[in-house]
């Protein structure tokens, strides 16, 4: 497709190109043009004279918004670096700031990705943006990342999901990029009687409530966010976001199984011990693979290198 782009693509502006970006990220032509102060037809009208242009279909239009076609997506990656060298220019010989929007991640519930996220929005230091962070089920940040709601996403696998999970990633049209390997780790309250323990067993957990999270409609043990999703347990609570589970944590002195990783200044009172089993986790970030990570991006997968570090995990790539 790049060559017969490169064709015809004379008379693109940069203006049509912005808004296909932000079209892209919205999933809807009129909620785009509301960010943007553009009267919703002035957009449609652009934006079929950039598909003529083109001469390819880079939408599919519904009822329900839009979503990007095949080579809508191939598109979406040199439209971005387009508008990004673009604002990069204005920003270094124009005096202008930086564009509002700026980046979408979906994740499974990390707080090392809240923390990596905080500190890419502080150095960022716009007095406006407009980024995203969904904490949501391991299907939905595929489909996130899929359909371009969100950049990028992150999640785990290992030894026991990987098939699963690698054959979702691949039909989707998305690859998986390591970040670190890690062992496994309990999370629980500081209160809970296990929490002076140097490290602990899948017998000391028995008399403990396992606290995991829900994966709505489709929920599997290969979509599970933790390891050993198959084992049974007498006492089990599904959750939806984090702050639930660590409030379970601290009420009923449960526990959930993860990476080990967790923030003293964002959860101060949730703690992480070994778990004595062998199996290691995996996390990564998946992108397209037709579309090169913009530098806001690249930034937030530096930071969380940079959070992970510490922890005392093995880096990858």
């Amino acid at each position: 497709m790049a060559r017969d782009v490169a064709k015809s693509v004379r008379g693109i502006t940069l203006q049509q190109l912005r808004y296909f970006v932000e079209v892209a990220a919205e999933g809807s032509i009129s909620a785009a043009a509301d960010l943007l102060y553009v009267a919703q037809p002035t957009m449609s009208a652009a934006l079929k004279d950039l598909e003529r242009r083109v001469g390819r279909t880079l939408f599919v239009r519904s009822t329900r918004g839009v979503t990007l076609t095949e080579d809508g997506a191939e598109f979406l990656g040199y439209a971005r670096q387009v508008v990004e060298q673009s604002e990069l220019l204005e920003q270094r010989y124009l005096g202008r700031g930086p564009a509002r929007r700026l980046l979408a991640v979906s994740t499974q519930h990390y707080s090392f990705v809240v923390d990596a996220f905080v500190r890419m929005v502080k150095a960022s230091e716009t007095p406006e943006y407009s980024f995203s962070l969904r904490e949501t089920r391991t299907w939905e940040i595929i489909e996130d990342v899929r359909t371009l709601r969100s950049e990028l996403g992150v999640l785990y696998r290992n030894e026991f999901n990987a098939s699963v999970i690698d054959k979702l990633i691949r039909e989707a049209g998305l690859v998986f990029t390591p970040l670190f390997l890690a062992s496994p780790h309990i999370f629980i309250a500081r209160t809970n009687p296990l929490a002076g323990r140097k490290s602990v067993e899948l017998s000391d957990l028995e008399q403990f409530p396992r606290l995991t999270f829900d994966q709505g409609a489709n929920n599997s043990f290969y979509l599970s966010e933790e390891i050993l999703s198959t084992r049974s347990s007498k006492q089990e609570i599904r959750v939806s976001d984090r702050a639930t589970i660590f409030n379970l944590m601290i009420g009923l002195g449960g526990y959930t199984i993860s990476t080990g990783i967790v923030s003293d200044d964002l959860d101060p009172s949730i703690i992480a011990v070994p778990l004595d089993v062998d199996d290691r986790i995996e996390i990564g970030w998946i992108g397209h693979a037709s579309v090169s990570l913009t530098v806001q991006a690249q930034r937030f997968v530096a930071e969380m290198r940079d959070v992970v570090s510490g922890f005392g995990v093995d880096l990858l790539t």
